[in-house]
């Protein structure tokens, strides 16, 4: 486990797993936090209960039931006694209530702003980010400007190999997208996409200029991080914030 590095308020705690340490067993072995990977239950229950008691948090995690979208909840207006609510962000200005994502190669970005008084968690896979989940959770901030963002584990720009589709879908929308994408030499249309760069120019354009963390990759790490893409079944990290 490790936290956020940027410069946050003192009031805001985050919490980043990896997969080392926990009870899951091959092909989940170590800290698997994900519930719908076909782990064990009593697993990935230990796991969760590990991972709240090392970062010493207030509360369970509010999960999510993540589908690639865009939706984003607000924590506190939220119903979760039924389970996970279907969504791939939340915020919130509630002390003590964790805003979480899990991921394995997918982004995940924290959100706060400069007083300290919101945050919010957002799941960005290529899908969601070209899509607009990145916009969907600055949304519930009333001054973009003020918001800083980091960037968490997710698949490096020197594994991430996507089609022309992808990169099409990303310069349809913002010209300047063209710059994240190398094309793969040998391989017609197949292009090297980075996750962090083009996550750093939705967000520029929304206003925020203060973004940290990226520089991960999930794929090439396979001792700290889960990878979809490397193994196919395999575990997730959860990335989590609080205001305490």
């Amino acid at each position: 486990m490790f936290k956020a590095d940027w410069p946050a308020p003192l009031s805001i705690k985050t919490a980043i797993s990896t997969r080392e340490g926990g009870v899951s067993l091959p092909p989940y072995d170590g800290l698997n936090l994900g519930s719908h990977v076909n782990d064990r239950p009593d697993a990935v229950a230990q796991n969760r209960q590990l991972f709240r008691q090392q970062a010493k948090m207030p509360a369970e995690p509010l999960w999510l039931n993540q589908v690639h979208g865009t939706n984003c909840v607000v924590l506190d207006q939220t119903d979760f006694s039924m389970g996970p609510v279907t969504a791939d962000a939340s915020a919130t200005k509630t002390k003590g209530l964790v805003a979480v994502v899990l991921t394995a190669d997918c982004l995940p970005v924290l959100f706060c702003d400069a007083a300290g008084t919101q945050v919010a968690a957002a799941h960005a896979g290529w899908r969601g980010l070209v899509d607009g989940v990145l916009e969907q959770t600055l949304a519930q901030f009333s001054d973009p400007t003020t918001v800083m963002a980091w960037l968490g584990p997710a698949i490096g720009p020197t594994a991430f190999e996507v089609g022309a589709e992808v990169r099409l879908a990303f310069i349809e929308k913002d010209a300047k997208a063209d710059a994240a994408f190398v094309a793969v030499p040998n391989k017609t249309g197949k292009w090297l996409a980075d996750l962090y760069q083009l996550a750093r120019l939705r967000l520029n354009a929304c206003g925020v200029s203060q973004v940290y963390g990226g520089g991960f990759c999930t794929y090439t790490d396979s001792q700290a991080f889960y990878s979809y893409r490397r193994d196919g079944q395999t575990g997730r990290m959860a990335s989590c914030i609080w205001i305490d």
